[in-house]
Parts: C-alpha cells; sequence; structure tokens
C-alpha cells in the first residue's frame, strides 16, 4: 500500500510537470516570434535587459527558454555578455510568477472543479484548423494539467494525513534539530532534487504542500527553495557543456547569480525570513485551532514560499544589477575564448540547449545562415589558389580546403539530426514545411563545399602537372569565379534577409549568366583544342573547373529556392 501511494504521488508530479511543459510551449508558439522580436528591440541598456528578461519569461513560464534565445543572439552578435546577463537576472524574476500562480490558484480556489471544464474547452480548440486557436487550445489543456497534478498531488497528501505521520514527523524533527547545519541540508537537498527532476516549479509545488500540510517548517521549506535556485543553474550548466564559448558563459553568469544570492540570504537568514513573514501577515507563533484557521494558514504558508522567492531573486538582482561588468570578466576569465574559435563545430545549436521545438528553429537558422557564410569562405580561397606558384603555400591552402570540407560534411549531419529532433516535438504545419526547407538547405549548402573541394582537387592536379593556363583561361575562369562569388554574396543576403523576396530573380539572372558562360567557354574550349592553342589535357582540367563552377551556381539557386519556399509557406 505504501508502494502504491509513493507511486500515485509520483503520477501526480508527472502530471504537474507535463502540464507546465505544455503550457511553456503553446505559450511560445503563440508569442515566440514577438517574444524574439522584443528581446532583440528592448536590451539597450542592463535596466531595459532586465525588465525585458522578466517580461518574457514570466509570459513564456520559462526561464530555460529566455536563456537559450539570450545565447543566440550573443553569439549572432545582437547582443553584448553584459546585455546578456542582464536579461538572465530578469528572467530570475520572472520565473518567480509561477510559484504565485500555483499559490493562487492551487491553494487559495478549488481549481479541481474548474479544470474538467477547461479541458472540454481546449479539445475543441485543439481540433480547430486555426494554428493561433490550437495554441491557445493546449495551452489551456496544459494550465488545467498543470493543475488537475497539483489539485491530485494535494489531495493524496491529505489523505495520507502528513500532519499526524509519526515517520514522516520523526524524519524532519531529526533533520531539523541541527540548526544551521539542517539549513544547509535541506539547501542541499532542494538542489540535488531540482538536479534530477530538473523543474524547479515541480520542487516548488511540493515545498508548498509540505509547509501547508504542517509537517515542513517555514524555514526549512524556504532553504529548500533557496536550493532549487541554485539546482536549476547545475543543470544549465551540464547542458551547456557541450555548448558555445558564449553559451557556458551565460550559464556560469546565471549560476554565480543565485550562489551569491544564496550566501548572502544565509548571512541573514533569520531575520529575512522573518521579514517576509511580517509582510505577508503570517504569525510564526500563531497555532490554529479550527478547520478554518488551519485552511487560512495552510494557504498563508504558501503566500510566505511564494514571496521570498520573489524577495530573494529581486534583492540579488538591486544588488547584482550593477556589477554585470565585473560578472562578464569574471565569466570571461573563468572560461576563456578558444584559439582556433571553435571553427569545425556548431555555434548556435547544441543537442543540450534545446528549448522548444518553435524556438528551436531560431536557432537552426542562425547556424545554417552560418554554414552559408563558410561556404563562401571556402569558395574565396579557390581563387587564390589558382594563382598560387609556390609549392609550400599551395600546399597549405589546399589543406585548407579540405579541412573546410570535412567542416561542412559534419556541420551537414548535425544540423540534420538537430532539427529531427525538433522535429519530433510538438509542431505547427508552417514550422513542419520550414524543417523540410531548412533540410534542403543544408543539402544543397554541402553540395556547394563539394564543389569548392572538386575545384580544388582540380587545380591540384593543374599544379602537379608540367603545362599551365593559358593566358585567355586564366582571364575565362577568372570571370566564372567572379559570377559565382556575386551569386554567393547574393545567397547569403538572402539567407539573412537582407533583402527583399524580390531579390529571388537577382539570384536566377546571376545562374543564367554563369550558365550562359559555360556554354560560351565549352564551344570555346572545342575550338582552341583542335587549333591546338593548348593540349587536350589541359583543356579537360579547364572545362573541369568551369563545369565545376555551373554545377556551383546550380546548388546556390536551389538554396535561394529553399530559403523562398520556406517564406512563403509561414
Amino acid at each position: 500500500m505504501t508502494i502504491f501511494t509513493f507511486l500515485k504521488l509520483l503520477g501526480c508530479l508527472a502530471l504537474l510537470m507535463y502540464g507546465m511543459k505544455t503550457m511553456s510551449e503553446a505559450l511560445q508558439k503563440l508569442t515566440g516570434g514577438h517574444l524574439r522580436s522584443v528581446l532583440g528591440a528592448m536590451t539597450t541598456n542592463r535596466f531595459t535587459g532586465l525588465l525585458t528578461g522578466a517580461f518574457v519569461t514570466a509570459a513564456v513560464q520559462s526561464s530555460t527558454a529566455t536563456t537559450v534565445l539570450t545565447v543566440s543572439f550573443v553569439n549572432a552578435g545582437l547582443l553584448s555578455l553584459a546585455q546578456a546577463i542582464s536579461v538572465i537576472m530578469g528572467a530570475n524574476i520572472g520565473t518567480t510568477a509561477t510559484a504565485w500562480i500555483m499559490s493562487v490558484f492551487g491553494f487559495q480556489f478549488d481549481m479541481g472543479t474548474v479544470v474538467f471544464p477547461l479541458f472540454a474547452v481546449a479539445i475543441v480548440l485543439i481540433f480547430l484548423k486555426k494554428n493561433s486557436t490550437r495554441s491557445l487550445g493546449e495551452f489551456i489543456f496544459g494550465f488545467s494539467l498543470m493543475f488537475l497534478g497539483l489539485c491530485t498531488l494535494r489531495t493524496n497528501a491529505l489523505e495520507m494525513d502528513l500532519a499526524h505521520n509519526q515517520d514522516i514527523i520523526d524524519f524532519f524533527a531529526s533533520c531539523g534539530g541541527w540548526g544551521f547545519g539542517s539549513t544547509l541540508l535541506f539547501l542541499l537537498l532542494g538542489s540535488v532534487l531540482t538536479m534530477c527532476v530538473q523543474s524547479s516549479a515541480a520542487i516548488m509545488a511540493i515545498t508548498m504542500i509540505l509547509c501547508s500540510s504542517g509537517v515542513l517548517p517555514i524555514h526549512h521549506g524556504i532553504a529548500l527553495v533557496m536550493g532549487e535556485n541554485i539546482g536549476t543553474t547545475v543543470t544549465s550548466n551540464i547542458a551547456a557543456m557541450s555548448a558555445s564559448t558564449q553559451a557556458r558563459r551565460a550559464a556560469l553568469a546565471h549560476m554565480l547569480f543565485n550562489v551569491f544570492g544564496v550566501v548572502w540570504v544565509l548571512i541573514v537568514f533569520r531575520p529575512f525570513v522573518d521579514m517576509v513573514c511580517k509582510i505577508i501577515g503570517y504569525d510564526q507563533t500563531f497555532v490554529p485551532s479550527t478547520p478554518e484557521e488551519v485552511e487560512a494558514v495552510s494557504v498563508r504558508l504558501t503566500y510566505v514560499l511564494a514571496a521570498f522567492h520573489t524577495a530573494f531573486n529581486v534583492c540579488n538582482v538591486l544588488i547584482l544589477i550593477w556589477f554585470v561588468k565585473p560578472i562578464e570578466r569574471i565569466v570571461s576569465r573563468a572560461i576563456p575564448q578558444k584559439a582556433e574559435d571553435e571553427e569545425g563545430r556548431l555555434r548556435f545549436i547544441s543537442s543540450g540547449l534545446l528549448s522548444t521545438a518553435e524556438l528551436s528553429l531560431f536557432e537552426a537558422r542562425k547556424e545554417i545562415n552560418l554554414f552559408a557564410e563558410r561556404c563562401r569562405r571556402m569558395f574565396s580561397f579557390i581563387p587564390e589558389l589558382l594563382m598560387l606558384k609556390d609549392e609550400n603555400d599551395f600546399n597549405k591552402l589546399y589543406t585548407r580546403v579540405e579541412k573546410y570540407e570535412g567542416i561542412s560534411d559534419n556541420m551537414e549531419i548535425e544540423i540534420a539530426n538537430y532539427l529531427n529532433k525538433v522535429s519530433e516535438g510538438r509542431l505547427s504545419p508552417e514550422s513542419k514545411n520550414t524543417i523540410r526547407s531548412m533540410l534542403r538547405e543544408i543539402s544543397e549548402l554541402e553540395s556547394i563545399c563539394d564543389s569548392c573541394f572538386n575545384l580544388a582537387r582540380t587545380l591540384d592536379r593543374k599544379h602537379k602537372g608540367k603545362e599551365d593556363f593559358t593566358e585567355g583561361q586564366y582571364k575565362h575562369i577568372g570571370h566564372m569565379f567572379g559570377l559565382c562569388m556575386k551569386a554567393l554574396d547574393q545567397m547569403v543576403r538572402q539567407l539573412n534577409d537582407e533583402v527583399p523576396e524580390t531579390e529571388t530573380v537577382k539570384s536566377l539572372n546571376i545562374e543564367n549568366e554563369i550558365n550562359n558562360y559555360r556554354s560560351q567557354l565549352k564551344e570555346m574550349n572545342l575550338n582552341d583544342v583542335n587549333e591546338q592553342k593548348y593540349d587536350y589535357q589541359m583543356g579537360v582540367n579547364y572545362m573541369d573547373i568551369i563545369g565545376d563552377c555551373e554545377k556551383l551556381g546550380d546548388y546556390v539557386i536551389n538554396v535561394v529556392e529553399a530559403h523562398s519556399h520556406k517564406k512563403l509557406s509561414m
């Protein structure tokens, strides 16, 4: 029976966590694009960044989503690390809204009678065709699941009669008699539980139930809440281990912020807790005697926990907002930039920092744009390789092109794997079309890199031979390289949305120019070989270069068309 009761509690907790996740994802579907715009536009200084972080996190009920977006903007150069730190500070304040929602709706009102009608409304909205309406339905469904989990968790706790369960009372009594050591023990317990469950909201719900049941003293409950603040940052730091340098710095700044807050609150622990209790109007010496008084005290205790969580983060922000620059210097020294600047790895996405499916597409777009930029950089080596005569210089640059080919292969596989993971989430039809277009884009970008490597190998064969191109051939190859670079420049601008949609016509015109020039040179090459202006093998090398350039142009237009199709489908 005890095991069955324990499993029931776990099931209620799972329901609560899944409801929170569903609600957060639905909110991000509804507001993801707008929130990205807000986050990019309203972080001009530390104070606007703070307010923006608080607003975005309270809106989407996910500090992780805010942090991931912020790190993306830092990597893209849209935000400095200092601005990102202020946004993360604001996210800590915004995440306290969850505790108030659970405290007010979960304990003040009987949500059990409300959630089932909400389920009925939600399921109707989910089956409608309009995407925003379906997302709203998912939000209501997640909201209802969360409170159903909270209500059933509380009901099961009441059925267990925790306040009179001698084993539980003895356990907390044995752990609570060590003075300051007990506070540290519950702080550590809160950190470990949050790391295991990976949901500070779930541990907050359990803490509220334990305190409101009268089993856990308020001081020990608050120590659990402090531990939750540390536990959630440890999780993000573990996740950021495989991420970029800036992501690891942002995660470390988040941890330093919360650890510093815990340290100074521990120094003034009793007075700080007493102050919060006084503000809320909770008398720690009052002993309720009637069921009504017991219920009132139970609700008041949840308010104390939510108020402490808010006061802790707000006071911490008021102290540290003036030290953003020193924090930036500390995390930059702790995690130095690698000399190779992570050239061969993904910069914007990692398996450890997956946000919700909708917001993850923003990460993938930045990575694809970086992929395109690396393709252009790889091609820029080819004209230089053509003109090199020194053996050592040629081999050095050829090795670099070869390295870029390996990087492109890895990028295609890693981005594709990331997009496949994203596609496993709950996506809108527009996002599914976007993923299909993105997968086509990365395939064509990798083909561009293959064409660049084929050009380098052809030049390597020519370099090892005794013959050289004629002056006319150099001139024609140079003009073709210029057209290809022009096509790549236009492609990068379109992927970055720096030019209007009508500019697709410009890419098509460049592609037609490449095709016509290739046909013209093919005809000229036959005449020049017949007239013995150069030997047949040199003509083969020459036309291999022209042919690979023409293929490269085809791949470029394929990327542009895939991107244009994605924009039209959204």
